[in-house]
């Protein structure tokens, strides 16, 4: 698992697809310097001056799909310009990435815009909510059926890195850690039932109106996802075992996407970044294999209800 950095320069001398190829074989691609504009000084100085003390929740979120601010406490005043400078900042990224990712691009679905504005380290969350320990992403927007879970952060700190650290991909952690996680040898079939296809529908309808009802959604894909996420952060032993271990920093105002249900990741360190999340179809992806779901099939197999 690797870093790959773009300047503007080198951004501008990639080949077409290059982007993507990175991202689908677990890369992190990193900008120095975020390769947009990102909100007004003034703007930045009010997230990070209002949101810590008015945090309700993990994060400050906007849910595209419903419109709808969700973890901040305080006047409608203030949720109006929070709600403002997420849907901003998500245009810019959007605009960004469906020129330099197209191929990733064609009906996608932006998810949330976040704002993180308290100190990662020594935070003491739950550890399944925990971003302090390794993990693979699954289950934090409800169902994705297979389709894959980018993000793009910003670090808006402007003095202090973002640390990160990460263990590889998915591809190689799940046969290593498959038996561990409890999966059984047997393969079966990835495919949701005609009552869990109904059951996601009608959930998704919902999720219209109140976003954390996604949370409802489930298939045989996202149970394996969920069981395997959740012995990451249980399992003592791999939290402190160095194989594969490496770390990242992040400067101010530097960027970086990475597909985070694929790239095991750790926040170790930092406050004050942007979160935007887009859930990308798998057909998308030309390298199925790589996708989780491709090494799920070809590997293992999802947990029996």
């Amino acid at each position: 698992m690797a870093r790959v950095s773009y300047t503007l320069e080198s951004l501008a001398n990639a080949k077409p697809g290059e982007l993507s190829e990175h991202l689908e074989r677990g890369s992190i691609v990193y900008f120095p310097r975020c390769p947009f504009n990102l909100p007004s000084v003034e703007d930045l100085e009010f997230l990070r001056r209002e949101m810590p003390g008015r945090l309700a929740r993990k994060n400050v979120s906007y849910h595209h799909e419903s419109g709808i601010l969700s973890g901040a406490r305080g006047s409608s005043t203030i949720a109006a310009r929070v709600a403002e400078i997420l849907r901003g900042h998500n245009a810019r990224v959007k605009d960004f990435l469906g020129r330099v990712i197209p191929r990733l691009a064609p009906n996608w679905e932006p998810a949330t815009s976040s704002f993180r504005p308290l100190e990662e380290k020594g935070r003491g969350l739950a550890s399944h909510a925990s971003n302090e320990l390794l993990h693979i992403d699954a289950g934090a927007y409800g169902a994705t059926h297979g389709d894959r879970i980018l993000r793009f952060f910003v670090n808006i700190n402007p003095e202090q890195d973002r640390v990160w650290a990460s263990k590889g991909t998915f591809a190689e952690l799940f046969p290593k850690h498959a038996a561990e996680a409890g999966f059984a040898e047997a393969r079966t079939s990835l495919s949701p039932s005609l009552p869990e296809k109904i059951y996601s529908a009608a959930v998704h309808a919902l999720a219209r109106a109140i976003p954390t009802s996604r949370l409802l959604d489930t298939s045989p894909y996202d149970r394996a996802m969920r069981r395997f996420h959740n012995f990451m952060k249980d399992s003592i032993l791999f939290q402190q075992s160095r194989d594969g271990y490496v770390e990242f920093s992040f400067p101010p105002y530097s960027a970086w996407m990475v597909f985070t249900d694929m790239t095991s990741h750790a926040c170790l360190e930092g406050r004050f970044a942007l979160v935007d999340t887009f859930i990308v179809p798998l057909t998308n992806c030309r390298f199925r294999e790589l996708a989780p779901m491709g090494i799920l099939e070809s590997v293992g197999s999802p947990p029996r209800p």
